[in-house]
C-alpha cells in the first residue's frame, strides 16, 4: 500500500468517522487490501469463526452501543454464509454495512468458479444492496451509512471487487452523513375531527406500548414522564426491554413472550393504546384487539397492523414531552393496580415449577441475582427466550440484546462477544439453549483469545423444545428435535475458557459468583428440567 487515497482506506476513513472501534469478517483473497486499510486505521478486526457468527458478532455490537455494525466476507461461500446474518440485521432493525468482495469486473461476467450475483443475493434482505465503484467511492459510503442508520435502521450490503479496493480514489474530505435517526418536526396524520390531545385526556385506562423505536430515540426520560403524568402502565416489546426501568412502579410487563394471555387480557383491557415506536415485526401472536391506537413514532403507521386514525409522526421524546405538557386531569391508573397486574404475572411466570429440580426460572433468577445492575445479556433463541423476555429484569437500555425481528438461532453467543469486545467495562453474559449454543460455540475460542471474558449459560434439556412441544400437543413422536448429550465442561476447556456442570440451585449459586469480575470466558451448563416450559407454552 502507498500514501495514494484508495478506495479501501477512503472506505476505511468512513468507518473511522463515524465511530466503529471493531469490524467482524472471515477474510479470502479478494477483501485483505480492505482490512489492511482498516487496521492501519486504527479499528481492530476480529476473525469470527464463520461469515454467519462474524454477522452476528456485529449485530450484538451494534445493538449494545447504538452504533453501527460492520462485516466483512470475501466471494462466493463467504457471501452466501453472511446472508443470514445480514437478514437478522434487517429484521432486527439494527443498523449494520456488510462488505462482500468480487472478482475483479473484468471476469465477473463470464468466470463462474466462486461468482454469485450479490445483488440478486443480498436485495430481498436488506435495505440496499449497492455496488462499490471508485469513482464513487465517497458518495457510496455516505449513502450505505445514511441508508443504514435512517428510520426505520437495518442492513446495507456493498460488493467491491478486489481490483476496486485497490484502485485510486478521488481526493475528497471525508463528510459524515447525519447519524440521527428521528427528525425534529412534528407531522399529524387524522381523520377529521381526531384530536390527539383529546384521545388521551379522553381515555380512562390508557396504556402505552412501547417499542424498539423508543429504544432508538432514547425516549427513556420522556416516556417515563409522560407515563406517571398520565398515569399510563408501560407494556414494552422484547427488544425494548429496559426502555422503562423494569423496577418502575408504572412497568406493566413484556408482550409476546411468556405468560401471553395474561399481557394481551392487559392490553384488552384498556380503552386507548399509545403505540410509542411500536415496531409490528416483533409481533408473534396476530394483533386482534379493537382497542382505539394512538400511532407515535419516527415512521407512519405504514405496517397497518393495528389501525390508528391518529398519527403522531416525528421526534420521539418531543412528541412525549408535548404530551405530557398538554396533560390536564388526574392520573389515570392507581399504582396498587398496576402493582396487583405485575403480580399476577409473576404468579404465572413460575407456574409449572418441578420441586427439587433445576427449574428453567430458577437459572434466570439466580444468574440475575448474581450479576451487577449494569450487565448486558444477549439471549439466544428458544423456549428459554420466552422466559428471558418476561422474566430477566434491566434497568437499562440495551441491557437485554436479542434477536425477535428474524428470530434466528446461534445470534446468542457471538452478540455477547460483541457486546462485551465494545463495552469491555460491563459484565455479559449469553443465555442460551443447548441447540442454539451448538451453532455458534467455536466462537468461544475467540471469546478466549480477544481477552473478552463473557459468561455462557446453557439451557440444556438435549431437545429443540420450542418444536418439540408443538410435535408433542399435534401427537407426533419427536423427530429431529433430541438433541445428543456432550461435555460441554470438556469443550470450553478445550477453547481456553473455564467450564462448569450444574444441576440444582445451591451448584448454580456456586457457579456463577464472581460472574461480574471474569477473567476468562466460562460456560455453565446448567442441566435443566423442561417440565416448566410445558406448563408456560
Amino acid at each position: 500500500m502507498t500514501g495514494t487515497r484508495t478506495v479501501a482506506t477512503a472506505m476505511a476513513d468512513y468507518l473511522s468517522a463515524v465511530g466503529v472501534s471493531h469490524v467482524f469478517t472471515y477474510p479470502g483473497d479478494p477483501i485483505i487490501e480492505f482490512l489492511e486499510a482498516i487496521r492501519r486505521g486504527g479499528i481492530e478486526v476480529i476473525l469470527g469463526r464463520r461469515e454467519g457468527t462474524s454477522a452476528f458478532l456485529a449485530e450484538g455490537y451494534a445493538q449494545a452501543t447504538g452504533g453501527l455494525g460492520v462485516t466483512i466476507s470475501t466471494l462466493g461461500p463467504g457471501s452466501t454464509a453472511l446472508v443470514n446474518g445480514v437478514a437478522a440485521a434487517q429484521w432486527d432493525r439494527v443498523p449494520m454495512l456488510a462488505v462482500s468482495g468480487q472478482i475483479e469486473a473484468a471476469r465477473e461476467q463470464f468466470f463462474t468458479h466462486q461468482v454469485v450475483d450479490h445483488n440478486l443475493l443480498f436485495t430481498p434482505v436488506t435495505k440496499w444492496a449497492g455496488r462499490m465503484e471508485a469513482a464513487a467511492v465517497d458518495i457510496t459510503m455516505r449513502k450505505a451509512i445514511r441508508t443504514a442508520v435512517a428510520d426505520r435502521p437495518g442492513a446495507v450490503h456493498l460488493t467491491v471487487g478486489g481490483d476496486v479496493f485497490k484502485a485510486p480514489a478521488p481526493e475528497e474530505d471525508v463528510v459524515v452523513p447525519p447519524l440521527n435517526t428521528s427528525g425534529t418536526s412534528l407531522r399529524v396524520h387524522r381523520t377529521a375531527g381526531e384530536d390527539p390531545v383529546r384521545r388521551v385526556t379522553d381515555a380512562k385506562h390508557p396504556v402505552i406500548l412501547a417499542g424498539i423505536s423508543a429504544v432508538r430515540s432514547q425516549a427513556t426520560g420522556a416516556l417515563t414522564e409522560l407515563a406517571e403524568t398520565v398515569g399510563a402502565p408501560v407494556v414494552v416489546a422484547p427488544m425494548a426491554k429496559g426502555v422503562i426501568p423494569e423496577d418502575h412502579p408504572y412497568f406493566a410487563g413484556v408482550l409476546d413472550m411468556a405468560c401471553n394471555a395474561v399481557m394481551w387480557n392487559f392490553l384488552a383491557g384498556s380503552d386507548l393504546i399509545l403505540a410509542v415506536g411500536f415496531d409490528a415485526v416483533e409481533l408473534i401472536k396476530p394483533w386482534s384487539l379493537r382497542t382505539p391506537v394512538l400511532h407515535i413514532d419516527t415512521v407512519p403507521n405504514t405496517d397497518q397492523i393495528y389501525r390508528a386514525d391518529v398519527e403522531l409522526v416525528g421526534d420521539i421524546p418531543a412528541t412525549l414531552g408535548w404530551l405530557a405538557a398538554e396533560w390536564h386531569g388526574r392520573p389515570r391508573w392507581d399504582e396498587r393496580t398496576v402493582a396487583a397486574h405485575r403480580e399476577g404475572l409473576r404468579t404465572a411466570y413460575y407456574a409449572g415449577r418441578v420441586a427439587g429440580a433445576l427449574n428453567p426460572t430458577d437459572v434466570l433468577d439466580t444468574v440475575r441475582a448474581a450479576m451487577a445492575g449494569d450487565a448486558i445479556v444477549s439471549c439466544d433463541v428458544g423456549s428459554h427466550k420466552l422466559l428471558v423476555g418476561q422474566g430477566w429484569t434491566t434497568t437499562r437500555n440495551r441491557g437485554v440484546l436479542m434477536t425477535n425481528g428474524l428470530s434466528s438461532m446461534g445470534f446468542g453467543v457471538p452478540a455477547a462477544i460483541g457486546a462485551k469486545l465494545a463495552l469491555p467495562d460491563r459484565p455479559v453474559a449469553a443465555l442460551v439453549g443447548d441447540g442454539g449454543f451448538a451453532m455458534a460455540a467455536t466462537e468461544l475460542r475467540l471469546a478466549a483469545g480477544a481477552k473478552a471474558p463473557v459468561a455462557v449459560v446453557v439451557f440444556v434439556d438435549q431437545s429443540l423444545n420450542r418444536i418439540e412441544l408443538k410435535q408433542s400437543a399435534a401427537g407426533y413422536p419427536s423427530t429431529a428435535t433430541r438433541i445428543e448429550s456432550m461435555d460441554l465442561v470438556r469443550l470450553a476447556e478445550s477453547m481456553d475458557c473455564d467450564g462448569v456442570r450444574v444441576a440444582s440451585v445451591a451448584e448454580l449459586e456456586n457457579a456463577v459468583d464472581g460472574i461480574n469480575a471474569l477473567d476468562r470466558p466460562l460456560v455453565v451448563e446448567a442441566v435443566i428440567d423442561p417440565a416448566q416450559y410445558e406448563a408456560q407454552f
